[in-house]
């Protein structure tokens, strides 16, 4: 019989040679997904002993993973803003840096109450869902929030969504591409469209390269094409109220790009890049 940290110490040495940084971690996080325990109880019992059948399931978990299959896709679940989330191949795994797009949505969001303004909200390619649904958890004030996605696979993995986390009567799941389906024009548009160039390709990770959607990754050679078509559509749309802000998640390499774009686009907006904790341009905020 194996012990847990029997197990945890055999699955490392596999995993290492994918992820030698994070091959401990994801033997953890892997072994606590079949045990469903957190990790404090790998370390509070490295001599519980797994049965025959949890040893069989954790083995399979760790040959997937060495192949190269992404944790969150193993688990079916990813934890974004402090919120558990439903995730599997039909959309991408959330992304710290998505995390600092909500950060200032809700920010901007409470600006607008504070001022006496209730805003509408939109999401554009939503993928799972978590920006619309982690907004409507977090500011219960919002009666209701717009979720738009091209893909209908996509859509229903953040109806899942918005059902586990109660919010399915507030947030409206729209299909269609970019802004069509929008009813009505909206105070705060965020967006986390594909950004990431085919040129970029074999720079990315296997797991992200290999098994993530690439309709939700890619966007032409240099990863700005949906962006363009994106802002040229939203400056003749009308969707946006007087005062609106736009909230784009963007590639830490586009920031001067997109600044010559906006500069054809919407030549007398305000634009302001925010920096993630590694010093990098990954939001864009566009104030009209």
């Amino acid at each position: 019989m194996t012990t847990i940290q029997q197990a945890l110490e055999q699955a490392t040495l596999s995993l290492t040679q994918v992820d030698q940084a994070n091959a401990r971690r994801d033997a953890q996080v892997l072994l606590g997904h079949i045990l469903h325990s957190e990790r404090s109880f790998l370390y509070a019992y490295p001599e519980h002993v797994l049965t025959s059948e949890q040893e069989q399931q954790f083995k399979t978990l760790i040959e997937r993973r060495s192949r190269g299959e992404p944790v969150a896709y193993l688990t079916g679940h990813k934890e974004f803003y402090g919120l558990n989330f439903l995730v599997d191949k039909r959309v991408l795994i959330p992304r710290p840096e998505t995390e600092l797009l909500v950060e200032v949505a809700l920010n901007v969001c409470r600006n607008m109450f504070d001022a006496g303004r209730s805003p509408i909200i939109a999401d554009i390619g939503t993928g799972s869902g978590v920006i619309p649904v982690t907004l409507a958890v977090h500011e219960p004030r919002l009666s209701y929030l717009y979720a738009i996605d091209i893909s209908t696979d996509a859509l229903d993995v953040a109806y899942l969504n918005c059902l586990r986390h109660h919010v399915e009567n507030r947030v409206r799941l729209l299909q269609g591409d970019l802004l069509a389906p929008l009813p009505e024009p909206v105070d705060i548009l965020t967006a986390n469209l594909p950004y990431v160039g085919t040129d970029e390709f074999e720079e990315l990770p296997l797991d992200v390269r290999a098994y993530e959607p690439h309709l939700a990754l890619f966007s032409g050679q240099q990863g700005l094409d949906l962006m363009l078509r994106f802002f040229q559509e939203l400056q003749r749309s009308q969707k946006l109220k007087q005062g609106a802000i736009v909230l784009v998640e963007i590639g830490y390499r586009q920031h001067e790009a997109l600044t010559s774009i906006l500069r054809e686009v919407w030549p007398r907006a305000t634009l302001t890049f925010i920096k993630d904790f590694a010093g990098w341009y990954r939001v864009l905020q566009v104030m009209l």
